[in-house]
């Protein structure tokens, strides 16, 4: 007779409090596969302070609340691309004065941003909770922090996932992406004042001109005001 044999199933990981993971969270989940947004273009989207403090009061009370906290305050607060924000190391993060090497950025370049008080107090929580948790200082900053793969890098997927439910549960009805808190930091230096050579350091543009056509499309203000301004025909003076 022919014996036909069954494989049992790949027992499901758990997390440290026993709880089932999804197979997303999983690093070889995201292997081979292209991002969902790829060959897509979409307009800058910055959003209102309002709307990111909103992102981040939705975060949960617990390590990965903390942890996400922190990333979005980070990324909002010195403009950081997300792949260079899962890169960082603590070493990296000076918070006592106020600095953020940038080691490995777009094209190789290096460069050292800053970072304000604000944010600084958010990843200080974080960083109380992650050594809580047993993470060494070898780790990324931002790290996995669920059995079995603590301490393992965070994927790029995973945080566009969590800012676009985190945006849902916040009420925000626009698009939220990583890219969207760099879009935000730009337009508020911008709004501030910010020299435009500034803004290109921080942000860590090739050239200056990169940054003036970033800005056009970030604010285009002053092009809609003059036309808001012009008068219809036959009704001067």
């Amino acid at each position: 007779m022919l014996t036909i044999s069954r494989r049992r199933p790949r027992p499901r990981p758990r997390d440290r409090r026993g709880y089932y993971r999804s197979p997303i969270t999983l690093p070889e989940y995201h292997q081979g596969r292209a991002p969902a947004n790829k060959g897509r273009k979409f307009p800058p989207e910055p959003l209102s302070s309002r709307e990111v403090l909103a992102l981040i009061d939705a975060c949960g009370r617990g390590a990965a609340g903390k942890r996400n906290r922190a990333l979005i305050a980070l990324m909002w607060r010195t403009g950081l691309r997300v792949s260079e924000a899962l890169a960082l190391l603590p070493r990296d993060v000076e918070l006592d004065n106020g600095r953020v090497h940038v080691l490995h950025g777009k094209g190789d370049r290096a460069r050292t941003v800053g970072i304000d008080a604000g944010a600084v107090a958010i990843l200080r929580e974080w960083l109380e909770a992650r050594r809580q948790l047993g993470v060494g200082p070898r780790r990324p900053l931002f790290c996995v922090i669920s059995q079995p793969t603590v301490g393992e890098p965070m994927h790029t997927q995973y945080v566009r996932g969590m800012l676009k439910d985190l945006g849902v549960k916040a009420g925000i009805d626009q698009r939220v992406h990583p890219h969207a808190l760099r879009h935000t930091h730009a337009f508020e230096l911008f709004a501030e004042g910010t020299r435009l050579d500034f803004i290109q350091r921080q942000l860590g543009h090739s050239s200056l001109s990169v940054t003036a056509h970033y800005i056009e499309h970030l604010n285009p203000a002053e092009v809609v005001d003059a036309i808001r301004a012009r008068a219809w025909p036959g009704t001067q003076g």
